[in-house]
């Protein structure tokens, strides 16, 4: 991947980067693959707005990946590396020895021509997909399992990856992309080798139409607001009439933990990700 700049005729322009995409092969996707989301726009399934300034953007199709990487033993050729408008990182095309073709996440060094299969007894290579058990110590992996079978939860951004630190019983120690240390169960799947694209964080937008075009829109300050709209509102002047700041629902920004303290994965996390060096939980 490349990042490109431009020479600086208006301000917007002085400091934007963008992606040239060279390490895309095919410009449009396969079409089976494909199906066409409503824009929500922040909104659950009451019609309440849960996510705030969201909405708009332009239209795009959503690809269908195979989180799962449940075609076991049958192997798969890489026939385009693709550029996927819902995600940061790239899409790989596989075309199986059967005739089926499926997304995947695109892992750094995957190239068209490429064989990969899901298996247990796949060679430790970039995209072979293998059960956790199956996988040396201080290996890298990507679109990890928490609960077996039900698909990579973890590590699917742009760049992103865990470490396998070691095993203990049933379970495999993860250093998560966060740094946390954590134990997933031995049966959970994972890619190995780190998601592409990893140049995406270095990407600058540059101006607000370009959030603009992503559904992002402009995000107003809560001490601009009135009272009624949020909690900071209000007030002469840039009082904060000595409130701690806090969401429109009240919940403390600085320091307030908002983790169940007896969440049922508690016991599962060996070092938390803001915890001091050698500290645990």
């Amino acid at each position: 991947m490349g990042i490109k700049s431009f020479r600086p005729i208006t301000p917007s322009r002085r400091m934007m980067t963008v992606d040239t995409k060279e390490d895309v092969t095919k410009d449009s996707p396969e079409k089976s693959l494909t199906i066409n989301l409503n824009n929500k726009t922040g909104r659950n399934s009451l019609g309440r707005i849960t996510s705030r300034f969201r909405g708009g953007g332009h239209r795009k199709l959503y690809r269908i990946i195979d989180f799962k990487r449940d075609k076991f033993e049958v192997p798969a050729v890489v026939t385009a590396i693709e550029y996927d408008p819902y995600r940061t990182c790239r899409i790989a095309l596989l075309s199986y020895k059967d005739g089926d073709k499926r997304y995947i996440v695109a892992p750094v060094g995957l190239n068209v021509g490429d064989t990969v299969v899901s298996s247990d007894t796949a060679e430790i290579k970039t995209g072979n997909s293998l059960s956790l058990n199956f996988m040396p110590v201080g290996t890298i992996v990507h679109n990890i399992e928490i609960t077996p079978g039900k698909g990579g939860q973890i590590a699917r951004g742009a760049g992103s990856f865990a470490q396998i630190m070691g095993k203990e019983g049933e379970h495999v120690v993860l250093k998560m992309p966060s740094g946390e240390l954590r134990m997933v169960m031995k049966r959970c799947r994972a890619t190995v080798g780190q998601v592409g694209n990893t140049d995406h964080e270095n990407i600058i937008i540059g101006k607000a139409g370009r959030n603009r075009w992503r559904g992002i829109k402009p995000r107003n300050r809560a001490m601009a607001m009135n009272p009624v709209d949020h909690p900071m509102g209000g007030g002469e002047g840039k009082s904060k009439s000595g409130a701690h700041p806090c969401s429109p629902t009240g919940v403390k920004a600085k320091g307030f933990k908002t983790r169940d303290k007896k969440k049922y994965s508690n016991k599962y996390i060996i070092r938390r990700r803001k915890a001091k060096t050698g500290g645990t939980i």
